[in-house]
């Protein structure tokens, strides 16, 4: 006591506030460390699982730079992920503690960099810039690579050449039309020559459509292009390569064994050659939420692999002194990784096989160390090596379908009462059957719903009965048609395979007409018009949040998935659909519920992206009978009522030549031109004047008159390699704004 008055009498009296000033830091440290306290607690018990939001940031940093325009934007993000990592680090540099917040704060932005850049460091080294312009040339190059494409009558050829008129050596991709010549002579490795006829890489016809140049460039392929004549051999090179021909004998033996209808899918799942498949079947596919059965993929590579595991195992333990002495399970998936790489190997190892093949292996290696198989971590592993080896595969719906399943499929099997339900329980066999029935009907409806909105983003239209039809598909898939076709090629080395290819062909037979039947069922089919990107987002946000926290939180997500339906469901299809070209414009009338076309076009290239992007079925109709179409056989002269006013339209028909005064005093008339020609600089209409000298910077348009507003295909395209070509063309919104500004 007397210590403590000495040292009260020694200490100066404290200023009036002074105790609150002296704890003021002291208060706001503890405040933070409390609030930095509870919200590490939140990313505890929400299940924040560190490698799959590393990998969803990866991700991200790779969906970033397809949509950011410009080089210098992509640095931007760069270096605001490291300037927030940085600050995170320096703010959280006091607190030893909070691993989540550090992992959130400091690694998610720098991976978020490392995505941007991986993807940016490889269009770099694989892109080939596209051809300066379309032309004839002869062709003298190395075959890479040979692909038959019967049900289209034709082959495919990709070349390693020069470019014409030029040194740079090019990657060029030639259709050869069987009835020009036949590719049954041609393997990789063989020098050839011949004529053709060459083009750039098409970019998308209109905004939101396929984007083909983009595929090209990443493929490393700066021409395609159709051969005007038969290639002739100039040196046969080495022997063909093994895997190459004995996958085309396969596919030929096949097509030998099968009908053709038949074939085609057969020798889709045995070889990945799905160039025999009719194309009302493969769209009947579709259609029918059975597309994924075509293509080479975790199904078919899980398959394999799953059967060469079971039997494996089960001839093993057949042997006593090998199972008493070595872990079977080791050895069976051992020989299930070297079948379920063979597989991919023979079937061309395309990005997709190979991503399941990687897949299915990390599963077979949990086996192997008795651990999960199925989880979070295992699929973000998968994830991360897929993206690290082809970082482009982010954009694309092979990608994007195949997570998207197997995330839903992991949240689904982890839910509580999912888990519940498949406790084990004294019951019956028919009850546990019916059990198990009900949870494959599940979780086939969990995966449509997951999957629809990536369909319909891409390809503008998905089938609502797939759950359905793939309870019988599936199953008549893997257990009868795959080991089928299998066991009929094995026998027929002893000739004996007849029976195995009759199951076959009944099988595929059933299997297409299950396709074709649920495609035809009323509303199988929802066609919208092009999906906004800020709607996409939404969705696969809202689904990322809901697969990868647990417990209540988990239902946040739902909020921007029902955010991006909303936006869908009351999105406008565009008034005016013009292609980069002009050649092709499509009016949408709502008055009549049709799609009606400038210029009727025998492509179904043409066709399909006009309805797809429009959101319509059925055939286009010509402009001509538009009711109110004013057409001669140089222009057509329309009026349209569009947001509470009246738009009048002139439309170029012919490329006859028109009198310069004539055509002024008729585009001073009209608040909108298109023309597939330039026009002079007297043609001003009171809006916009659409013509080549504006499509060669813009692309292709869609156009909203009711809100005055244009959409372009270089507005999404930006500055990347695969837009620009050979030059470097500029984005198109300043001038397209201009002109929509002038609107009265």
């Amino acid at each position: 006591m007397a210590t403590r008055a000495a040292r009260r009498d020694i200490l100066p009296p404290a200023a009036p506030g002074g105790a609150a000033l002296q704890h003021g830091p002291w208060n706001s440290a503890r405040r933070l460390s409390r609030g930095l306290a509870a919200v590490e607690r939140f990313l505890g018990d929400a299940g924040f699982d560190r490698m799959p939001w590393l990998a969803v940031a990866f991700g991200a940093g790779i969906a970033v730079w397809f949509a950011l325009p410009a080089p210098g934007y992509w640095l931007a993000l760069m270096v605001a992920c490291g300037g927030l990592s940085a600050g995170f680090a320096a703010a959280l540099g006091s607190y030893g503690r909070y691993p989540y917040l550090r992992l959130s704060g400091i690694v998610v932005p720098l991976v978020v960099a490392a995505g941007c850049g991986s993807v940016w460091a490889r269009s770099h080294f694989v892109g080939a810039a596209p051809i300066a312009a379309p032309g004839v040339a002869t062709l003298t190059g190395t075959v890479l690579a040979v692909e038959t494409q019967p049900a289209q009558a034709r082959s495919r050829l990709v070349l390693a050449t020069r470019e014409p008129g030029g040194e740079r050596a090019i990657r060029v991709r030639i259709n050869l039309a069987d009835a020009i010549g036949s590719a049954d002579g041609l393997h990789a490795g063989q020098v050839v020559r011949f004529r053709a006829r060459l083009m750039p890489p098409a970019p998308p016809m209109l905004p939101g459509a396929y984007n083909f140049a983009r595929t090209a460039w990443f493929k490393g392929l700066a021409a395609t292009g159709t051969a005007l004549e038969a290639p002739k051999i100039v040196d046969e090179g080495g022997a063909a390569p093994w895997l190459g021909s004995a996958s085309r004998r396969i596919s030929s033996h096949i097509r030998e064994q099968l009908e053709h209808r038949q074939a085609g899918i057969a020798a889709a799942l045995a070889t990945g050659d799905v160039g025999g498949i009719v194309g009302a079947d493969a769209q009947a596919m579709r259609d029918a939420g059975l597309a994924h059965l075509l293509s080479i993929s975790g199904l078919h590579v899980s398959a394999v692999i799953g059967a060469v595991y079971f039997v494996s195992l089960r001839l093993l333990a057949l042997w006593p002194w090998l199972a008493l002495r070595v872990r079977l399970p080791v050895v069976g998936a051992g020989f299930g990784a070297f079948a379920g790489v063979g597989y991919t190997l023979l079937t061309g190892a395309q990005v997709p096989t190979v991503r399941s093949c990687i897949g299915a292996l990390l599963v077979l290696m949990a086996l192997a160390l008795g651990r999960e198989p199925l989880s979070l971590r295992m699929l973000a592993v998968a994830a991360f090596l897929v993206m690290l080896l082809w970082p482009e595969a982010v954009a694309g719906p092979s990608f994007q379908m195949s997570f998207a399943a197997v995330l839903a499929i992991i949240a689904l099997s982890g839910a509580g009462p999912v888990r519940r339900f498949l406790t084990p329980r004294e019951e019956g066999l028919g009850v546990r059957a019916l059990r198990h029935l009900a949870l494959v009907l599940l979780t086939g409806f969990v995966i449509e719903f997951a999957l629809m909105p990536i369909g319909l983003y891409h390809f503008h239209r998905a089938g609502i009965y797939g759950a359905f039809a793939n309870v019988v598909a599936i199953p008549l898939t893997t257990l009868v048609i795959m080991p089928s076709v299998l066991c009929g090629l094995l026998l027929d080395l002893v000739s004996m395979g007849a029976p195995a290819w009759w199951i076959a062909g009944h099988a595929i037979a059933g299997l297409n007409g299950l396709a074709h039947w649920v495609a035809s069922r009323p509303g199988a089919v929802t066609v919208i018009p092009a999906m906004a990107g800020t709607a996409f987002a939404l969705f696969i946000g809202g689904g990322l949040w809901f697969g990868l926290w647990s417990g209540k939180v988990r239902w946040f997500g739902l909020a921007p998935a029902v955010l991006g339906a909303v936006l869908v469901a009351t999105a406008r299809p565009p008034d005016l659909l013009i292609s980069g070209d002009g050649r092709h414009v499509g009016l949408l009338s709502k008055e009549a519920d049709a799609l009606f076309v400038l210029r009727p076009s025998r492509s179904d290239f043409v066709r399909d992206n006009l309805v797809e992007i429009a959101g319509m079925s059925g055939t286009p109709t010509s402009l001509v009978s538009l009711p109110g179409a004013d057409c001669n056989r140089d222009t057509c002269v329309i009026t349209l009522t569009r947001g509470e006013r009246d738009w009048q339209l002139l439309l170029t028909r012919s490329r006859d030549a028109v009198p310069e005064r004539a055509l002024a005093a008729a585009c001073e008339r009209v608040d909108l031109v298109i023309s597939d020609r330039w026009l002079p600089r007297s043609c001003r209409p009171r809006w916009l004047k659409v013509d080549r000298r504006l499509l060669q910077h813009t692309g292709g348009l869609a156009i909203d008159l009711a809100n005055a507003r244009v959409s372009s295909v270089a507005d999404s395209e930006g500055r990347h390699g695969w837009w620009r070509g050979a030059e470097d063309r500029q984005p198109s919104r300043p001038a397209v704004s201009a002109s929509a500004s002038a609107a009265p």
